[in-house]
């Protein structure tokens, strides 16, 4: 680890002496090199992803650690006196000082640091102090989940606490949106495309109802179901195939297509979960079943519109209500809820979705007379549900607190919610309203 950081430190300092407005005289240029990437891959013999990420990392370090100037240039003068990290006053430390530290001390890893840097972005005006607790979470999470699911819940965290910037970056990504088709030299014709959120969430959907038991479904399905995903999983086309056939049907079908017809028994949709408090007042922000991507409000409230709106009421942790042993399988609406509650498979490190898990009783049905309550219920997918039988597993709750996950040595871990989702039943105030908006 010290010598990662030492190497990042050096990253660091060649990125600080590389700045676009020192030209031909940064460090970079000087050595015959376009930009710090191409100088740190000339170095170090890594990939350009990797060398770009030395960099950010670097900088972000020398930066908490000896501290910046208003242009990003870190002042190194004090590398190798001796005087070490006391040089930065902890009144001048930047918000990310927690993930510096957590890095120093082992408890990230650089790819870690960079996933939640990179999430949670610039805090806007008076947030300082929310980025930084932000940040301190986020590294409590990294021990549990996997880079991608750090970067995803860096997003969502940042998108709840600045509604505002949210919207303006929604309205970005969103103005980005394209779609072209070309001929290439050998005749075929090729396509790309470039989604919108509300947009590649939809079509993650469509591909998720149809791929699902490509893709390690659940197995608790109805007769006429499985029949069609045992079909579907012997035939010969690729996923990729199956995917590209799947759009043409949708295409052909069109708006008046049937869903039998083209998905089989599921019917693909976007399900979008929005906090509203006792008082009817909706949030500012909405978040995806699958996924836990954050949308503006007015996304949720424009589907209302096409699709109503399911009520799960939630206690202040996101917890629904109980519903009852009168069936052995939980029910759509149960499903609902405990999505709304775990966001996915509740696997510590598992970042599968909602729709591509199983519901389990944690009171065996038949052994313990298990109630299909949802409080007793958790989603897990097909492999760790697989696990937790096979392997002799076995998962607690105590009422309604975090789930306590045993393995066959006995040793307990807790499963904790997803960080999107406590931001989101958590009583967590936005930064005042800017009078410019965020870029």
């Amino acid at each position: 680890r010290a010598t990662e950081q030492i190497v990042l430190f050096g990253a660091g300092v060649i990125a600080s002496r590389s700045m676009r407005d020192a030209g031909h005289s940064g460090l970079a240029q000087k050595q015959g090199h376009r930009n710090t990437t191409s100088l740190l891959q000339d170095l170090g013999g890594m990939s350009k992803s990797e060398a770009a990420r030395q960099a950010r990392v670097g900088a972000d370090l020398l930066a908490g650690s000896f501290g910046a100037g208003a242009g990003g240039e870190a002042d190194d003068s004090g590398i190798g006196s001796g005087e070490g990290e006391a040089s930065t006053p902890a009144s001048s430390a930047p918000w990310h000082e927690p993930l510096g530290r957590a890095l120093r001390e082992g408890r990230v890893s650089s790819a870690q640091f960079d996933a939640i840097r990179r999430g949670l972005g610039e805090p806007p005006e008076g947030a300082v102090e929310a980025w930084r607790v932000a940040a301190d979470e986020l590294v409590a999470e990294a021990q549990r989940r996997t880079v991608e699911e750090l970067g995803a819940h860096a997003r969502a965290a940042r998108d709840l606490l600045d509604p505002e910037g949210a919207a303006a970056r929604f309205e970005e990504r969103c103005a980005r949106r394209s779609f072209r088709t070309w001929v290439d030299h050998d005749g075929v014709r090729r396509s790309s495309m470039i989604h919108d959120d509300e947009g590649g969430a939809f079509i993650e959907a469509v591909l998720a109802a149809a791929l699902r038991p490509r893709r390690g479904g659940p197995r608790f399905v109805a007769d006429d179901e499985r029949v069609a995903s045992e079909e579907l999983i012997r035939d010969d086309r690729t996923n990729d195939q199956l995917a590209y056939d799947l759009f043409l049907d949708v295409i052909r079908a069109g708006v008046l297509a049937d869903a039998k017809t083209v998905f089989g028994v599921r019917q693909p949709g976007l399900r979008l979960v929005q906090a509203i408090d006792p008082d009817g007042v909706r949030g500012a922000t909405s978040m995806t079943e699958d996924g836990l991507l954050v949308f503006p409000a007015a996304i949720a409230d424009r589907r209302l519109c096409d699709t109503g709106a399911t009520i799960v009421t939630v206690d202040s942790c996101g917890n629904p209500l109980d519903v009852g042993r009168e069936q052995r399988l939980f029910t759509s609406r149960q499903r609902i809820g405990l999505a709304v509650r775990d966001g996915g498979c509740r696997w510590p490190a598992c970042g599968l979705p909602a729709s591509y898990c199983e519901a389990h009783h944690i009171d065996e049905w038949g052994r313990d007379q298990g109630r299909t309550d949802v409080d007793r219920g958790i989603l897990l997918c097909r492999f760790h549900h697989l696990q937790l039988h096979n392997g002799g597993w076995r998962i607690t709750r105590h009422e309604k607190d975090e789930f306590v996950l045993h393995d066959r040595t006995g040793r307990a871990t807790v499963m904790t919610r997803r960080l999107p989702l406590r931001y989101l039943w958590s009583d967590v105030d936005p930064p005042p309203k800017r009078f410019r908006p965020a870029a």
